[in-house]
């Protein structure tokens, strides 16, 4: 009963119980790589012992800047097998926040696709960057790790930052153990039910919070795992999940969206999960997979701060004779999963009861959950071990989640956050503006998009007011509407919601 609970037995597992089972990577549609869970320990090890010998000590953090490739998937062990913390970074991020986080996570060294180098030109003197041909030469020279670093489970085993849309980045630390439990709720057959039945797609980004924690799900349990490469799109993830023969697989609605357009040049029937997250997916959407696909849809919710999974959608037993039904419940976040507690809060910190109408900002807390950001406290994010989400939200009396509003204004389009605030004060910072307010508006293909409405000291052309924004160009938004004053609510504060209905009246969905 007291032994630790260390990420890395499941690599271990995965070498003794499915060594035939197999990983494949894919680049551009076309397969380009397979090896069997034995390649991939024999790989794993290597790759440990040459980061010994880089001089990788235990706690140092090894920063990844790559896409879903199996060199990727090798560091996802390799590294924690080393003692070390696994940071994978954001590689959509702009250079100069890619340099703050590495800066801040104080990474020992980076590996990174050959592609992404210009992201890391800025700080490499600062340290030793390998690139995918140094990666292999590491491994060809390495000899195996043999003695393994002496770890705790409370240590730390991965890294990973959030998109920064309220302030400077934050770091969320995972440990062995936490990541530990998480991945066996990843299989739980009312969760994701990863099994050894299972041929896993990693279509989310590995870069982004764990992938889910699919990948360590998949190797607990020997499912075959197959990676779409650089820049997947959606017709060669539509042919791979027909050549694979792929069970599951999870993506943000944006992607889905697009395959279900492929539908027709595709076999997808061997899917038996589709499941949705980053944000809400429409009801058009879910009835799409499911009749277009004859694919079974379900939505997961979660956070960087959750490791990231939190809740799960699967309907009701009672309504899976019902497609109608079913869609109700899969748009909904689902319910807890277990291990996990949750509270609704009003704006006094009072408990608001679970019944489906009551609105409260959820709070969380868990084996899996962050109590603190990683070198930074920011109290108002954690209260005697609860993490304030910043969600609204409602329970029905099923336990099934529903985010009805963010507390923070953001923005997520396509899976990833944008700033209102930070396009509100780039749209101030010209001369002409004398007050701006950015909302989302519903969008078809990318769920929500950003919408600027500005008051005017004097004219400008609108095109060129988006030019000068110094911001990502996916943040910049879609239109951009002059008026002649903005709502305000009784103390003088700028009333979005206002504006959200009007915006919802001008532009349907």
């Amino acid at each position: 009963m007291n032994s630790p609970l260390l990420l890395t037995d499941f690599l271990d597992r995965a070498r003794e119980l499915f060594p035939g089972k197999e990983i494949a990577q894919y680049t551009d549609g076309a397969l380009v790589h397979r090896y069997t869970y034995r390649d991939y320990h024999d790989r794993v090890l290597r790759l440990a012992g040459a980061l010994r010998e880089l001089g990788v000590r235990p706690g140092d953090r090894v920063a990844t800047l790559a896409w879903n490739h199996y060199r990727h998937l090798e560091l996802y062990f390799a590294v924690p097998l080393a003692g070390a913390v696994l940071h994978t970074v954001n590689l959509r991020l702009e250079p100069g926040e890619i340099g703050y986080i590495l800066d801040h996570a104080d990474d020992r060294l980076i590996f990174a696709d050959t592609s992404l180098l210009p992201s890391v030109e800025p700080v490499r003197r600062h340290r030793p960057v390998i690139d995918e041909a140094g990666y292999e030469a590491l491994i060809a020279s390495a000899e195996p790790l043999t003695e393994r670093p002496s770890r705790h489970e409370d240590d730390l085993a991965a890294l990973c930052y959030t998109s920064g849309t309220t302030g400077p980045p934050k770091g969320v630390a995972y440990s062995h153990r936490s990541l530990y439990l998480h991945t066996f709720a990843a299989c739980l057959a009312d969760g994701h039910a990863i099994s050894e039945r299972d041929t896993v797609l990693h279509v989310v980004p590995m870069f982004h919070a764990n992938a889910w924690g699919i990948p360590f799900a998949a190797a607990m349990t020997g499912a075959n795992q197959v990676l779409p490469g650089p820049h997947p799109v959606p017709a060669g993830i539509a042919r791979i999940i027909e050549a694979e023969r792929v069970t599951y697989t999870g993506m943000v609605p944006t992607v889905a969206v697009d395959l279900v357009r492929e539908a027709a040049k595709a076999d997808l029937s061997s899917l038996r999960a589709l499941v949705l997250g980053g944000s809400p997916p429409g009801e058009d959407l879910v009835r799409d997979i499911e009749e277009r696909l004859g694919v079974p849809a379900f939505q997961g919710w979660g956070m960087t701060e959750i490791s990231p999974m939190g809740t799960f959608s699967r309907p009701l037993p009672s309504a899976e004779g019902d497609p109608a039904a079913r869609r109700r419940y899969i748009r909904k976040q689902g319910r807890l999963l277990p291990g996990l507690r949750w509270r609704l809060a009003d704006d006094e910190g009072r408990d608001v009861p679970h019944d489906g109408v009551a609105r409260g900002e959820l709070l969380i807390k868990g084996p899996w959950v962050a109590t603190r950001y990683y070198r930074d406290e920011h109290p108002g994010c954690f209260h005697d071990g609860w993490l304030h989400t910043g969600d609204i939200a409602t329970i029905d009396p099923d336990g099934y989640l529903e985010i009805v509003d963010r507390a923070k204004d953001l923005i997520k389009s396509g899976g990833e956050w944008i700033s209102s605030v930070a396009l509100e004060h780039a749209l101030m910072a010209n001369p002409a503006v004398a007050e701006a307010a950015v909302i989302a508006v519903p969008h078809e293909r990318w769920q929500e998009r950003p919408l600027a409405l500005v008051v005017l000291d004097k004219p400008v052309d609108t095109a060129e007011l988006l030019a000068g924004l110094d911001v990502p160009r996916w943040w910049l938004p879609d239109d951009v509407v002059v008026v002649d004053q903005l709502p305000r609510t009784s103390v003088g504060k700028i009333d979005k919601r206002a504006l959200r209905e009007r915006a919802y009246e001008r532009r349907p969905a």
